[in-house]
């Protein structure tokens, strides 16, 4: 099975660009920029990509960001992590940019957007459309910024949402209302990251202060039996994504992942990877074990995935298309 979903064609809904780096590509940035006494070799790079908690994969997520400087090197990281998800069997991925990490190296975030399309554009075999992370860490007025730097690029360069992480633990979703509202008038599509590294209020205030269509993870709203009735019953779509969860210690192991109960009680889940450089994770591996440990069907979270994306109709139906050959042939 394992071969036969890295085959498949495949759909994913919350990855961070920047996230998913391939590592030569990263190493050749460090090296760039003379990192190397930070890690000093291919082995001693990977070593750093291990984390205690949450707040040490942030910390560790902004010391990378110290390595993509340039317009060029945003044309560079886009390419190669095109390149990567054609490999993968990956078909369409809507993959998030943080331009507000960025701005210590005077990059605005129109350019940024602009050179990230660029290259992915230079990669056949993938679609990519684009989310802007607006960064909660950064606080409400530089992401009212950042939403209007990016609107001004969001047309020519496939923005379709927004999305805001970070350390959720520390700023709640009310800090971010006006913001979302603005998103919202100005016709974005609306997700956010909730229920990682805080409880269920930040789901409740995901959809209730920002008015989001997704959540991004939201596996800790099985600690509310109410929350959960209710993304059962109204089938608000979950971007969970298994092996990140492990990999920032927000679930313990894979025998206490929330995902079973999820799928068990009927939630919209859909997989992905988040951070696959940072968390040695791929959308293939974790479909897999879900469908191992919990009994589900990989089929079925990828239309749920296609279902729950910001594709336009024609492309939905295209995607479908191409993942019922693959799967049910005779139903294509």
């Amino acid at each position: 099975m394992a071969s036969d979903l890295t085959a498949a064609p495949k759909v994913e809904l919350h990855l961070h660009l920047e996230g998913a780096i391939p590592l030569p590509t990263l190493w050749e940035l460090i090296q760039k920029y003379g990192g190397d006494s930070e890690a000093p070799s291919m082995e001693a790079l990977i070593d750093r990509l291990h984390y205690r908690d949450f707040p040490h994969f942030i910390d560790t997520w902004w010391w990378m960001t110290g390595f993509v400087r340039e317009r060029d090197d945003f044309e560079h990281i886009a390419t190669a992590v095109a390149e990567d998800l054609a490999r993968q069997g990956i078909i369409y991925a809507e993959a998030s940019f943080s331009p507000s990490d960025f701005t210590r190296h005077g990059i605005q975030p129109q350019e940024i957007a602009v050179a990230i399309r660029r290259g992915l554009s230079k990669v056949p075999g993938t679609t990519v459309v684009l989310n802007c992370d607006l960064v909660r860490d950064t606080g409400p007025n530089r992401a009212a910024a950042t939403l209007a730097a990016v609107g001004e690029a969001a047309g020519d360069t496939d923005v379709r949402g927004i999305t805001i992480g970070g350390s959720e633990q520390t700023y709640p979703p009310d800090l971010f209302a006006d913001v979302y509202a603005r998103a919202a008038t100005s016709g974005f599509r609306l997700t956010a990251h909730a229920g990682e590294a805080a409880g269920p209020e930040s789901v409740r205030g995901a959809l209730d202060i920002l008015g989001v269509e997704r959540i991004g993870h939201g596996v800790r709203a099985v600690e509310d039996a109410d929350l959960l009735a209710r993304i059962v019953a109204e089938q608000i779509p979950l971007e969970v994504c298994p092996t990140s969860n492990l990999r920032t210690g927000v679930v313990e192991g894979w025998d206490d992942h929330p995902v079973g109960k999820l799928l068990a009680a009927g939630a919209n889940v859909t997989i992905s990877s988040d951070d696959p450089t940072f968390f040695q994770s791929s959308v293939a591996a974790d479909l897999q074990e879900v469908a191992d440990r919990f009994g589900a069907d990989p089929f079925a979270l990828t239309l749920a995935a296609i279902n729950a994306s910001w594709m336009t109709a024609e492309e939905k139906k295209r995607a479908t298309s191409t993942v019922y050959e693959w799967w049910q042939p005779e139903r294509a």
